[in-house]
């Protein structure tokens, strides 16, 4: 069994991770959470009065308290005993980006497997660094993109090779959610945040796989608005070696979009929740057709616990491991493509 340390009580290993973990309780069992000292999420704590550190520590001990409610296992009082100790054989870090270098770092250097939130790292220099340091310790390093994973994409490749649109024209895709309230870390510039990291690494992800071998990024665009010092919104093009062409759009101050469209010599196909899709729902596509519109069902599924199955193909399988790490430098290549905007050269 491979012992599993969470580094942070955070939402999304509570809501989806562990519930998924619990699935495959035959290859992983949880062995418990850590919550940080001061300085390893605070940064300098003597910029904080000592009232807001422990009332912030305080809370992060709440949060892991219920998660041993529930789940059982312990609670480490920092990342860094979490990181080295002997109990734990692999970690899930589901911190702010700009975070994940520095743990994901300290873990493969002591024998831990990684697995983490996207974007891996904040640039492409450091992702393979931690690259680097999987392959000479034959760990596991997976990015956790879980739409990857989810069999509607199978059914939708299915759906564009039959011909039912004819032949593709262009690729769409399109990921946007209204504004977070204030204090998430998406709109922080030194935790990682903008809205290409956030929702435009999905819409590259997504096209790349889409437009296979030898996808790139040819153009990128990322805009700003008043009293933000990261990027909210966004758009990129991306062309494969044989012309076929997908625009993506991104943003954190949207109306919320999660769709794919692709217009085809004979028709359009349009889905929903794509990149999205959480556990037991049922996405559904829409086929236009001259003034005929149809709408069909697609297969639901738990993406979360298909890509912490194929982390566990990553620990025991050298070839998959080594084909993911490609995977992991190819889209953090495509992502951190855009060039530095005027902002972020000041």
């Amino acid at each position: 069994m491979i012992r599993v340390g969470i580094i942070s009580p955070s939402e999304i290993a509570y809501r989806r991770f562990l519930p998924s973990l619990e699935k495959v309780n035959r290859d992983f069992v949880f062995h418990g959470v850590a919550i940080a000292e001061p300085n390893e999420w605070l940064g300098n704590a003597t910029e904080l009065c000592k009232e807001k550190i422990e009332q912030q520590l305080q809370q992060e001990r709440e949060k892991a308290n219920i998660f041993i409610d529930k789940y059982g296992g312990i609670i480490y009082d920092s990342y860094q005993s979490m990181v080295l100790s002997e109990d734990i054989d692999a970690v899930y870090i589901p911190l702010p980006p700009a975070l994940h270098y520095k743990w994901a770092k300290l873990a493969l250097e002591n024998g831990k497997h990684v697995l983490l939130e996207k974007p891996s790292t904040t640039s492409l220099k450091d992702t393979d660094k931690l690259l680097a340091i999987a392959s000479a310790n034959g760990l596991a390093l997976h990015e956790n993109y879980m739409f990857m994973f989810h069999n509607q994409l199978d059914a939708i490749n299915r759906i564009l090779e039959s011909g039912v649109i004819g032949e593709i024209r262009l690729y769409r895709i399109s990921f946007g959610f209204p504004r977070r309230p204030c204090g998430d870390f998406r709109y922080n510039k030194q935790l990682g945040g903008g809205a290409l990291f956030d929702a435009g690494g999905y819409t590259i992800k997504y096209a790349s796989y889409l437009l296979g071998k030898g996808a790139k990024l040819v153009t990128a665009n990322r805009n700003y608005i008043s009293n933000f010092d990261v990027d909210i919104y966004g758009s990129a093009t991306m062309i494969n070696e044989k012309g076929d062409v997908a625009q993506l759009s991104f943003g954190m101050d949207n109306d919320y979009r999660c769709e794919l469209e692709v217009w085809g010599s004979q028709g359009t196909f349009i889905t929903n929740r794509v990149l999205t899709a959480p556990d037991g729902f049922i996405p559904t596509y829409t086929i236009k057709k001259d003034q005929n519109v149809e709408t069909y069902n697609l297969p639901a599924d738990d993406a979360f616990l298909k890509s912490i199955e194929w982390f566990k193909l990553c620990i025991d399988n050298e070839h998959i491991r080594k084909d993911n790490y490609e995977i992991l430098h190819q889209q953090e290549t495509c992502l951190l493509y855009t060039s530095p905007s005027p902002r972020d050269r000041g």
